[in-house]
């Protein structure tokens, strides 16, 4: 394998997804670090995946899934708690509601020895989702990620993937997620999250808020509405969704910023300080692909994103 230049730190959970009859429910390898992991991969970006796999049948499922994605699992340590599981709920348009199972389960028990195994030589390090808020491990996360970016070397991106259910209401959420923008150079969110954690507030006004922060550039998905990137002194730049008949969401915003980090990468984007120099033609080619990867997810069950031969002919029509 090629030495990774992509690193995601987070959780590798099951997906218990019920099947058209409601009667019976298939299980799907999930968590959002892990999507974003395989669908680098798949993308054919070297990319380490760090996450705590447990040893328990679940956790073996997960690792080799990941293992056959691509993804470099030598910094992924094997953990004796058991595998979170999420059983997910699809209402009449597909889109997905989750209820979690994280009480003592692997993903949250992060020690700094086990971070420092992160490969040498990675340019971008994407951490985010339960792992960048649930405790203990949120605490580990977010001092290794504050030393990487005082480094300012790596670019970092984050995703906090909010879970209502998890993080109880937006006043608690808030002082959890906001240090962790704070710590990033990328930021990327849902209109879902910014609709429950600033009900009051524009995506705008959050979008300055978080720039103001520390991030060089933030960008909110809207579903079927589109994505708009916000970066510093400049205008937003606004691309739409993608035509396509959505099977279902679940892994959408995962596949999505695989395919902005992927998009990045490929643009000439290497370090903080080339973030910089993100203009709107940039931007707009960024954004396109990664509507394009999400759409693709969308159209099938699952959160199967496409290999880099399906994305390319997809740009290419």
């Amino acid at each position: 394998m090629t030495d990774p230049i992509v690193a995601v730190i987070g959780e590798a959970l099951i997906d218990v997804i019920p099947t058209e009859d409601d009667a019976t429910f298939a299980a799907h390898v999930g968590g959002s670090p892990l999507n974003v992991a395989a669908g680098l991969a798949r993308l054919e970006q070297p990319t380490a995946f760090l996450g705590r796999f447990s040893s328990d049948g679940f956790g073996r499922l997960l690792r080799r899934y990941a293992e056959r994605a691509g993804v470099h699992l030598g910094a992924a340590p094997d953990a004796a708690e058991p595998s979170t599981l999420a059983v997910v709920a699809l209402d009449d348009r597909g889109v997905a509601q989750y209820d979690f199972t994280v009480d003592g389960t692997a993903d949250w028990g992060w020690t700094p020895t086990e971070l420092a195994a992160m490969p040498s030589g990675v340019a971008l390090v994407h951490f985010g989702s339960l792992a960048s808020w649930l405790p203990p491990g949120d605490a580990v996360i977010g001092a290794f990620v504050d030393d990487l970016r005082t480094g300012n070397d790596i670019i970092i991106s984050y995703d906090p993937n909010v879970r209502p259910g998890l993080l109880h209401n937006p006043a608690r959420a808030r002082p959890l997620i906001e240090p962790r923008v704070a710590a990033a150079h990328v930021v990327k969110a849902s209109s879902e999250d910014l609709d429950w954690l600033y009900p009051d507030i524009s995506y705008a006004d959050v979008a300055a808020r978080w720039l103001d922060l520390g991030p060089k550039v933030v960008f909110i998905t809207d579903g079927g509405e589109g994505t708009t990137a916000y970066a510093r002194d400049s205008d937003p730049v606004r691309r739409p969704a993608m035509d396509i008949a959505v099977v279902d969401t679940v892994g959408a915003g995962d596949a999505f910023t695989s395919g902005l980090l992927d998009a990045l990468l490929r643009s000439g984007i290497q370090t903080p300080a080339d973030l910089d120099r993100l203009g709107p033609v940039t931007l707009t080619d960024v954004l396109d692909a990664a509507t394009v990867v999400a759409g693709l997810t969308c159209a099938r069950a699952g959160a199967k994103s496409p290999s880099r031969a399906e994305l390319e002919r997809a740009l290419a029509r």
